[in-house]
C-alpha cells in the first residue's frame, strides 16, 4: 500500500469545503427521538444526523461538490470518472449536472438496478463492468488512461475527506453537547473527516468506527496494525461492500479512533429496521451501521450523548422487502 500522511487534510480544508458547498446544500437536520433512545438503553441519548435528506438521498454529495469545485477548468471541461456501488456517483452525477461537469461512473455488474437507473437520470455515463467496487475502480482507472478523464476516487483524494468532514462540522454546532461520534466505514471519508473536525476543534470527544464483518478488510487491519486486504466483500450494505484498505485516510484511523467494531449482517438489517421504526425515514444497510456499531458500543457509551449519521437511503424496493420480512 502507498505510505500517506497520518493525517492527510485539516479542519480548514473542511472549512473551506464548506464555504464552497453553501451554494448548494443546506444543513441536513440533526435529531433525536425518545424511541430510540428507549431501544437502545444504557441511559444514551442518540442524536441522528439525516443524511438521507440530501438531495441525493446520501451523504456523498458533499465529497462530490468538494470535488468539483476545487478542479481547475481544464479538467473540469475533459470531465471526471469515479466508480462507485452507487452513492458516490449519485453525489458525482448531481454535482456533475449542477455544474455542467461530464460525469463517467463505473459499477460493478449486478449492481443496485434503482442506484443504475438514478445514474443515468442525472445524465452520467454508466459502464458496467467487473464482479465488485474494487474491479470497477479498475476499469475507472482504465477510462483515466484511455480517455483523459479526472479520477475522482470515493476515498483516497483530499477533497471527498474534507467534504465528508463538513457533516461533522454541522453536528458539532447544532448540538456542541456530543460526546461521542460512531460513524460506519466503507472507505473512511466520513470518519476520517470526523476525526479531522474533533482533532482541528481541540475536542475530546471519541469517535468510533463500525464496519460490516462481510466487508472487513479496514476493520481487520486496523486491529492488526496493517493492510489485510480480503478476497470478497459480501454485504447486502453495499455501501460498505469494499475489500482492500486505503492509503489515504489508514494512517489516521489508526492514529484517531477510539475504537473500532464490525457488525453482522442480522445486526445490520436489525439496526435498519430499528430506525426505520423510530425516525420514520428511509435508511439503506450502510446508513444503519452507525447505529449497528452503537448498540455494539452500549456498555462503552453508557450514560453519554452520542451522534450517529444515516449515512443514506437508497436502498433498492427489493433489499428493503428482504429487511423488513427479516430474510436478513
Amino acid at each position: 500500500m502507498e505510505s500517506a500522511p497520518a493525517w492527510p487534510i485539516t479542519i480548514d480544508d473542511v472549512r473551506a469545503a464548506r464555504e464552497r458547498l453553501r451554494g448548494h446544500l443546506t444543513p441536513t437536520p440533526l435529531r433525536s427521538y425518545a424511541a430510540l433512545d428507549t431501544a437502545v438503553g444504557n441511559g444514551i441519548r442518540v442524536w441522528v444526523k439525516h443524511e438521507n435528506h440530501q438531495p441525493t438521498g446520501a451523504f456523498k454529495v458533499r465529497n462530490a461538490l468538494a470535488v468539483l469545485t476545487s478542479l481547475p477548468a481544464d479538467a473540469l471541461r475533459r470531465g471526471v470518472v469515479a466508480a462507485t456501488r452507487g452513492n458516490h456517483g449519485l453525489g458525482l452525477a448531481w454535482a456533475g449536472a449542477r455544474l455542467g461537469v461530464p460525469v463517467t461512473v463505473c459499477v460493478p455488474v449486478g449492481n443496485n438496478p434503482e442506484k443504475n437507473e438514478d445514474l443515468r437520470g442525472l445524465g452520467a455515463v454508466l459502464i458496467e463492468e467487473g464482479r465488485d467496487y474494487d474491479e470497477a475502480v479498475a476499469v475507472a482507472d482504465r477510462m483515466v488512461a484511455e480517455r483523459g478523464l479526472t479520477l475522482v476516487h470515493s476515498t483516497n483524494h483530499p477533497q471527498i475527506v474534507a467534504g465528508a468532514g463538513t457533516l461533522t462540522l454541522e453536528m458539532l454546532e447544532q448540538h456542541p453537547e456530543l460526546e461521542a461520534l460512531v460513524f460506519a466505514v466503507g472507505g473512511g471519508s466520513q470518519a476520517v473527516g470526523g476525526l479531522t473536525v474533533v482533532r482541528g476543534l481541540g475536542s475530546r470527544i471519541p469517535v468510533y468506527a463500525v464496519q460490516a464483518e462481510a466487508a472487513g478488510a479496514i476493520h481487520d487491519s486496523w486491529h492488526a496494525g496493517r493492510p489485510l486486504p480480503r478476497a470478497s466483500a459480501d454485504t447486502f450494505a453495499d455501501g460498505l461492500a469494499t475489500r482492500n484498505v486505503y492509503p489515504f485516510t489508514f494512517g489516521a484511523l489508526r492514529e484517531g479512533l477510539a475504537g473500532f467494531v464490525a457488525v453482522s449482517e442480522g445486526e445490520l438489517a436489525e439496526a435498519t429496521r430499528l430506525l426505520i421504526r423510530t425516525t420514520h425515514t428511509l435508511v439503506e444497510g450502510a446508513g444503519a451501521a452507525g447505529l449497528a456499531g452503537l448498540l455494539r458500543l452500549r456498555e462503552t457509551l453508557r450514560g453519554r450523548e452520542a451522534g450517529i449519521v444515516i449515512s443514506g437511503g437508497n436502498v433498492d424496493e427489493a433489499t428493503l422487502r428482504r429487511v423488513l420480512v427479516r430474510e436478513i
